[in-house]
Formats: C-alpha cells, structure tokens, sequence
C-alpha cells in the first residue's frame, strides 16, 4: 500500500496494542513500526532503476527479514523504555504484529512481495486492493487524526481505534469477495467468448475496487479488457496487444532485460514508439484504459533511452484525468 496507508495503519494499531503502555506515543511508534519495510525506497538513491524494481518490496518484505527485525527492535525499545516497565516479549508481539501487517497487505497489490526472499525470488501478488485506495485508508486516517487530538486518559481512544480498523477491515473483506466474484466472471465469460489463453489475472483499476483491469493471453499476445462487478451483460469487450517478442531478441542479453522480464511474470509486451523500443509491464495497467483502449501502459521502460527510465512504475498514471475520464470511470463502474 502507499505510504500515508501505512502510517495510518500503523499508528491504530499502535493504539490498539500499546495505548496502556505508551499513551499518545503509541501512535508514533506504531506508525514507524509499519513503515520500516519500505525504507528500501533509499536503495533508489545508488541502484539502476531495474535493480531498484526488484529491491524494492523484495527483502524488507520478507518473513526472514521480519523475523529479524522484529528481535532487533524488541531489543531496542526494550533498553529505550525500561523506565515503563514494558516486556520484552510485548515488544516482540507488537513489532511482530506491525511488521507482519505491512507485508501482508502490500502482497494483496499487483506489485508482488518477496515473502520467501533470499531463498526463493517468487513475489507473491493476489491482485485483491489497489495500492492507494481510498475507501480502505480513509477510515484509519479519521481515526489517527482523533486519536492524535483526543486525551490520552479519554475512555474514547479504544473506540476510535476500533472504528478505523474495523471499517478498514471489512472493506478489505469485501475487495477480497470481489475479486473472487470478478475470477469467476471472468473465467466463464472467457470460455464465452472463445478466447483461448494459458494464463490471465484480474486486478482493481485506480482508487475503487468495483471496476476490475482484465489480462489474458498466451506466448504471442495478450486480451485486455474491463469488467465491473456490477455488470449485467456476460461480456468484456477486448482489445488485442501483440507481445512482439522478437522484438526484444536483441536485448536479452542485458542485465535490465532480463530483470525486466523476471519482474513482469511473463506479462509484457514490447511497443515501437517512432524510432524507440518499449518494454510494457502490463500488471500495473493503462493510464485510461476504460475511457480508450488504445491508452498507453503506466509501466513503461525505454530499451534506447535508459536515462529516462528512473520512475517507470506509474508513470503518467493520472497524467490524462480529467473531468469527461473520471465520469467515464463512474459510469464504467455502475456497469454495462
């Protein structure tokens, strides 16, 4: 998830284990907590933008790397607040707890999380939440704010706490039934419409979890669609991207092309911009797909010109946006 998610997240949850112990400090350190597997943005500052892509959530996101941590910072803040007599066991449940939360959730995103990292470089990506969705962060973000202002000895701060993260709970409950529901439709509609393919994936378009971003291909190309859950008609109206992987023969040799191809799953295609080479990481979507489905892909990475590759992942993503997109969106939403 993004940042200020997380933070939110983390502060609630902060409040909800350590509120006794802490008081309004709580907050802070829970917010810190859930932040530290994505300090490995700093790796930005040394690394090619590819090695970048796979450091990014890849080792920080790990249970080894938790695990670790965890231990590390009970140890820490053990000797920090020996004053308040707080165990160390405590600090292990609760920078167990953060810890685990932040990786658990990032893997419900489309950006994959390296679960098994150094031993296995499987990301694990269920395709379930956009990564900043404003329906799941808006309600821990009311419930930091109050519990920032509210006094620390007031009966209320337990309730507030549980209000973001009840509401954020069940609506990520229910993203997780549409995206069941969305598989389902999908497969069967597919089968409809003869579309042949070895693999496919479904996941949500920007800031909303109704209108769903369809993927499915094969070795030569890829079908590419949008289904909302509220469609009535048994159809997805695709539009067919040739992977063109010839195209890339060329540059298989290159370390960022193979890093590239790893950290795509397969599901790239590559586009001939005028005199320019593209490789396009479909996984992260169009910029206004459902509005034209001729829209570029977010995720692109120039071949030739790899000085302009240092912010690839969502690129222009809401470069396009405007009013006549976001009405087309709601109305895409509200279903065919």
């Amino acid at each position: 998830m993004d940042t200020i998610t997380h933070i939110a997240l983390g502060a609630c949850v902060g409040e909800a284990i350590a509120g006794k112990q802490l008081g309004k400090k709580a907050l802070l350190v829970g917010a810190f907590a859930n932040t530290i597997p994505d300090f490995d943005f700093l790796s930005n500052l040394w690394l090619d933008t590819d090695d970048s892509l796979l450091a990014h959530r890849g080792f920080t996101h790990s249970f080894l790397f938790v695990t670790i941590t965890t231990i590390l910072m009970a140890f820490l803040f053990q000797r920090w607040y020996k004053k308040r007599n707080v165990s160390l066991n405590f600090w292990l449940w609760f920078f167990g707890i953060e810890l685990f939360l932040h990786i658990f959730i990032d893997a419900f995103n489309a950006y994959g999380t390296g679960w098994f990292e150094p031993f296995s470089h499987y990301r694990v990506s269920f395709h379930t939440i956009f990564v900043a969705d404003p329906f799941y962060s808006t309600w821990l973000l009311i419930a930091m704010f109050a519990l920032a202002l509210v006094k620390k000895d007031s009966v209320t701060r337990r309730s507030w706490a549980r209000f973001g993260l009840g509401i954020s709970t069940l609506y990520f409950m229910y993203c997780i039934v549409n995206k069941i529901k969305t598989d389902i439709d999908t497969n069967d509609i597919l089968q409809r419409q003869h579309v042949a393919y070895k693999t496919y994936f479904t996941t949500p378009t920007p800031l909303n979890n109704w209108l769903w971003y369809i993927v499915a291909g094969n070795d030569s190309g890829f079908y590419i669609g949008y289904h909302s859950v509220f469609d009535s008609k048994k159809q997805i109206d695709l539009y067919y991207v040739p992977k063109n992987n010839l195209l890339l023969s060329p540059f298989f040799h290159r370390e960022d092309v193979k890093h590239l191809v790893r950290f795509s799953k397969g599901f790239y295609t590559i586009e001939n911009w005028n005199d320019t080479l593209v490789f396009n990481d479909l996984r992260f979507g169009q910029m206004v797909g459902w509005y034209d489905p001729k829209e570029k892909f977010v995720f692109h990475y120039f071949l030739q010109n790899k000085k302009d590759n240092r912010f690839v992942v969502q690129r222009g993503r809401f470069a396009k946006w405007d009013a006549a997109v976001i009405w087309s969106l709601i109305k895409r939403i509200e279903g065919n």
